[in-house]
């Protein structure tokens, strides 16, 4: 039976998951974690800030300063709701939009290259087991999942 755990560190390292920026854009060193903050924001259009602080399973304190380090590299606008002054929205600025399609554009350009060496089969397979695993990951009690 191979190690697991081994796959995944390995996973993990090739993935560049430990580095400490995952792209950089227009001169602007991005963290994995402003990525993946900065595609939630564009992915759910207009979210609140408890909204996507869940989708990504962070607590709201280390989330807020990711927030305020994105506002300050003007990439990410934070707006009071009108209706309740304590929920704020969270939208990509012009500078944000383009840093976020930026980086999408790099990482299916980076797929697209590692699934290049499978063949179709391979590739489908690969891909439906990394789904399987998500939903199983999902209903699991001791796994990292968001929150939903």
């Amino acid at each position: 039976m191979e190690d697991v755990r081994e796959l995944f560190q390995i996973l993990t390292r090739r993935f560049g998951l430990l580095n400490k920026n995952c792209c950089s854009v227009g001169g602007a060193d991005i963290s994995t974690v402003q990525s993946h903050i900065l595609f939630e924001i564009d992915r759910q259009s207009s979210p609140s800030m408890q909204s996507v602080s869940n989708a990504l399973g962070m607590d709201i304190t280390t989330f807020s300063r990711q927030i305020q380090n994105l506002i300050k590299m003007g990439l990410v606008k934070k707006t009071p709701l009108p209706e309740d002054r304590r929920v704020y929205i969270l939208s990509l600025t012009t500078e944000g939009k383009y840093v976020a399609t930026s980086i999408d554009t790099q990482m299916k350009q980076y797929l697209e290259e590692v699934f290049s060496n499978m063949n179709d089969f391979e590739r489908d397979t690969v891909l439906r087991s990394i789904k399987l695993l998500n939903d199983a990951m999902a209903k699991s009690s001791v796994c990292c999942k968001p929150f939903m």
